[in-house]
């Protein structure tokens, strides 16, 4: 089989992506990382999720939260808001600077050890929240690098890194997770959860995450606050 390293959040697009990768026949290694986020309850979902199909599964921990910036890693307060028509185009608190540059370098450093040619991410550039290092334009300039980066690129072995969900929408992405058999239940996109894991519903990510759900009329069967 074919191997393939999948970030996996514990998020709804990662659990959605890595079902994607096993439907492709791939054998998954998948990645979470425990950076210093505030909703580490996510790494909970992500072990459940892996045992969905992961040949391995890793928790890296590394310290983004040393650096601050954000109101994922810092003292910030987490925006809420009323209903979805009150996000903006502006970049939000929450994005975490250089998060998936990070992230896709732990992983690429992983797919080199295995002699895989695949990373999966669960970057989205419709119903997201406007973080920079979500676009299109961002994941090919990533791959090119990391063909000018790796022994397998020099050596004509070409990495992909495979980005299926950036252009859908969140009710998109929900019924492509649903047709492969995700349990979105075990999966969290809240950014400011209660202390039982319980979501905010009125942070960015969970009214997106809500908005996906309604459009395909369906209840999330995640637990609010």
């Amino acid at each position: 089989m074919k191997k393939a390293v999948v970030l996996l959040s514990g998020g709804l697009d990662s659990a959605t992506v890595m079902a994607m990768a096993l439907a492709e026949g791939f054998e998954v290694y998948a990645v979470s990382f425990r950076y210093g986020q505030r909703h580490a309850v996510e790494l909970d979902c992500a072990i459940e999720q892996a045992k969905a199909g992961a040949k391995q599964h890793k928790i890296v921990e590394i310290d983004l939260g040393s650096f601050g910036g954000s109101a994922l890693t810092a003292d910030i307060d987490v925006p809420k808001h009323d209903n979805i028509d009150e996000l903006t185009d502006d970049i939000p608190v929450t994005y975490v600077p250089a998060r998936n540059t990070v992230f896709l370098s732990y992983a690429l450093a992983w797919a080199e050890v295995l002699e895989a040619f695949d990373i999966f991410i669960g970057v989205n550039a419709l119903d997201y929240s406007g973080y920079p290092d979500c676009r299109p334009e961002f994941i090919a300039a990533y791959e090119k690098m990391a063909n000018l980066a790796t022994v397998a690129g020099v050596q004509g072995r070409k990495l992909t890194i495979h980005a299926p969900l950036i252009s859908l929408t969140k009710a998109e992405i929900i019924q492509r997770g649903l047709a492969l058999g995700v349990d979105y239940a075990k999966t969290t996109s809240c950014y400011d959860p209660a202390p039982d894991g319980r979501a905010c519903g009125r942070c960015d990510s969970c009214l997106l995450r809500l908005k996906g759900f309604s459009e395909i009329g369906q209840s999330d069967p995640r637990g609010y606050a």
